[in-house]
């Protein structure tokens, strides 16, 4: 069943950032997973983390999603992010109905 991850980070740094995100696509891709959106989210009730940046990742499992994360390829990615990204990520799975 599909599932999907849910990222919100605040950028600290560009130039690391850019890298990360060009490593990051391609470990996605990788493991199964594509981009269903990501920007700049609008906040229309409560408080979100940073309000700077989200995305939103399909899987083809939730199981996928962690084989991914943990996986040697993205590792790189975030030694990568470490100080110039604060990130929060879940995983949800999707809805059968």
């Amino acid at each position: 069943m599909s599932a999907y991850a849910i990222i919100d980070a605040l950028v600290l740094d560009d130039t690391h950032y850019e890298e990360y995100r060009r490593i990051a696509q391609e470990t996605i891709r990788q493991y199964g997973g594509r981009y269903l959106a990501r920007g700049v989210p609008e906040l229309l009730e409560g408080a979100w983390p940073s309000s700077q940046r989200a995305v939103l990742l399909e899987f083809p499992s939730v199981e996928r999603i962690k084989e991914w994360y943990s996986s040697t390829e993205y590792e790189v990615a975030k030694k990568i992010r470490e100080g110039a990204m604060d990130v929060r990520l879940i995983v949800i799975e999707a809805d059968p109905a």
